[in-house]
């Protein structure tokens, strides 16, 4: 592959959001962090075979929540998110960061 060939997306994006670091650029970082997060719930939702109906009646939430909540436009609370998680028969682990 030579140089040419590569495309640099970054150029893109600081287009398009501003500069790595600046207040558009860590909006843009932050929305897609929640979509991503969105996304995987999602994902385990339909991994553990649930409805968002079953979801919802276990965390004490309406089908609406949880419908808006995969969907990205809600972020849940650091506690709803647990009880979501662990309604999907699954755990959140914390872990250090290995030193680089």
């Amino acid at each position: 592959m030579k140089t040419s060939d590569l495309y640099d997306v970054t150029a893109d994006l600081e287009k398009e959001f501003g500069p790595v670091g600046s207040e558009g650029w860590n909006k843009a970082v932050e929305k897609a962090w929640e979509e991503y997060n969105a996304d995987i719930l999602l994902e385990a939702r339909k991994k553990a075979g649930m409805t968002q109906s079953e979801v919802a009646e276990k965390i004490g939430a309406t089908k609406s929540y949880v419908s808006r909540v995969e969907r990205g436009k809600v972020v849940p609370t650091v506690a709803s998110f647990y009880r979501i998680v662990a309604a999907l028969g699954m755990q959140v682990e914390i872990t250090p960061i290995p030193a680089s």
